[in-house]
């Protein structure tokens, strides 16, 4: 008899500031019609000077293990593609600030903003190995792009932290997964970046590829037809791009593709990505807490993702929400979350972007910004100090 493996809890963090798209193109002389209809964005966060993946990522974390302890947790996922170290893993750092116990892995994955669904994966195959364990997979990043750039608009940060065991409260994940992986350079960023590079209209090609590709293989494995599906959470490096993906997807299926079935299946997902922007590993996740506090009753009602990450990797797969899961949600500390975030001028958020660690290898305190839980106090000898706030 097979056992239900899936998420347990769902929390996720985000930064201190928020940049308005108002504010932006005011400064840019954009129409806002740019920002709000052509890529569906409001506004963006920003993280604070003291504030980065591991605080972000903590942040998620920490409210997880609030509610059901650390005695089962012996991994440990970590997904990002905004990574602070070329050896050491992120998730480390988060471990020691949660009070995790030492009888336990702890590893960092990349592959664009598509790590985060490996990392739900590969926490499910160890949930099955032993099904007495659960997993803690974080995916956080923040999104940078130049300043000016056609990519600035699109920048946010947030971080996702979420408990993979059995029978899980919120939704169990299913067999199968449609898989497909094709060697593009449509968003790249170099060891020598802080900015990442894109290419916008090869990128959309690629996603939609990718789509293409994942679903193909997810009903060569006898899935579900698109008819099944309850709502779809797409991948959203802007939200404007999960209604182009699922119409280019109904297109494929020959369904209907007009207004009010896409956004039937894809409109309450977009409502945190919409303001929070751009979260790589974080986003598609994102769009299921969306989904998830707005929604009527889903229980046992299917609802499909796809995970992309560029260069690129995608993976199509469902979940099937838990009876009861309406009890186990944080739609009122997700709001919260949103709401806290203080405003930024254009000169603050350009002061913040501009912003980076020195590399001289001497001691250098952070200016105290951020009003979270963690922070990064500063750096020393080249090492990043973390304390509890």
């Amino acid at each position: 008899m097979s056992i239900s493996i899936g998420i347990h809890d769902l929390s996720f963090a985000t930064g201190e500031f928020v940049l308005e798209h108002t504010t932006l193109a005011r400064h840019n002389g954009t129409q806002i019609g740019k920002y709000h209809v052509g890529i569906g964005q409001e506004s963006m966060s920003v993280p604070a000077a003291d504030e980065d993946i591991v605080t972000l990522g903590a942040a998620a974390a920490a409210p997880v293990i609030a509610r059901h302890g650390t005695s089962r947790i012996r991994t440990v996922l970590f997904a990002t593609e905004s990574s602070i170290d070329q050896a050491k893993s992120a998730g480390v750092y988060v471990h020691s600030l949660i009070g995790l116990p030492s009888q336990t892995r702890v590893v960092e994955l990349k592959q664009a903003c598509y790590g985060a669904t490996a990392a739900l994966q590969f926490a499910i195959g160890l949930v099955r190995r032993d099904p007495a364990q659960q997993v803690l997979v974080i995916a956080s990043d923040v999104s940078k792009y130049e300043l000016d750039s056609p990519g600035e608009a699109t920048q946010g940060a947030a971080a996702v932290a979420m408990l993979v065991g059995v029978n899980p409260a919120l939704m169990r994940i299913e067999d199968p997964s449609g898989l497909f992986t094709a060697d593009v350079m449509d968003f790249w960023r170099p060891n020598y970046r802080d900015a990442a590079l894109v290419d916008g209209e090869e990128s959309i090609n690629a996603y939609l590829q990718a789509l293409e590709g994942a679903w193909k293989d997810y009903t060569e494995q006898d899935g579900r037809s698109p008819q099944e599906f309850a709502a779809f959470c797409y991948h959203q490096p802007f939200t404007k791009m999960a209604t182009k993906a699922h119409r280019h997807l109904l297109n494929y299926c020959g369904q209907d593709t007009d207004h009010d079935a896409v956004n039937a299946a894809i409109g309450l997902t977009t409502a945190y990505n919409r303001v929070i922007g751009n979260s790589y590993t974080a986003s598609v996740y994102l769009g299921l807490a969306a989904l998830l506090d707005q929604a009527d009753d889903l229980t046992g009602r299917p609802v499909g993702f796809l995970s992309y990450g560029s260069g690129s990797v995608a993976e199509f797969f469902t979940g099937v929400p838990a009876a009861g899961y309406r009890d186990h949600l944080r739609t009122e500390a997700n709001r919260a979350a949103i709401s806290r975030r203080t405003p930024l001028s254009y000169a603050q958020y350009r002061s913040l972007h501009e912003r980076s660690l020195p590399t001289d290898g001497g001691d250098h305190a952070t200016p105290a910004q951020t009003t979270g839980p963690f922070r990064l106090s500063g750096i020393s000898g080249h090492k990043r100090i973390y304390k509890t706030c």
